[in-house]
């Protein structure tokens, strides 16, 4: 009669992922998350300048309007510009100055996350940026500058 032999105990598959195995994911993981990240930082930080641009623009269209309807940027108490800032984003504040009565700055100047991103415009139209914020490059005295690598 045949009898099967018993195995050993220590000779008993085991089934799991070994230590290498483990560290091998790991450190993928941390690969792929320093490439990512920053990135990632980047993106949100670019998503943020529209705010500024676009309030600036549309301030720019009201001085306009109130420029046709009065002849002046100033507001009627004077010194101050005719048409109030934009409300403060949460990246943003928004101030003005009109030098005369043809004349006028727009400003956004970036606040907390966004510290150090300054884009202006004037009553001609013309863009400014200057950009000092750690990983940005970059002023321009023609237009406003969107990307990280200081381009427009």
């Amino acid at each position: 009669m045949f009898m099967p032999r018993a195995v050993p105990q220590n000779l008993q598959r085991t089934t799991g992922f070994t230590l290498i195995e483990v560290m091998i994911v790991v450190a993928i993981v941390a690969i792929l998350s320093a490439v990512a990240l920053p990135s990632y930082t980047r993106y949100i930080t670019r998503s943020h300048i529209p705010e500024a641009t676009n309030a600036l623009a549309s301030w720019q269209l009201k001085m306009e309007q109130w420029f046709q309807d009065n002849q002046t940027y100033y507001s009627s108490s004077g010194g101050t510009c005719g048409v109030t800032a934009p409300s403060t984003s949460s990246y943003f504040t928004f101030s003005c100055s009109a030098s005369s009565k043809t004349a006028y700055m727009l400003y956004a100047t970036g606040t907390g996350k966004m510290a150090g991103f300054n884009y202006t415009i004037d009553q001609d139209g013309t863009k400014t940026s200057s950009i000092t914020a750690s990983g940005w490059t970059g002023s321009s005295s023609s237009c406003w500058i969107t990307n990280s690598g200081g381009t427009c």
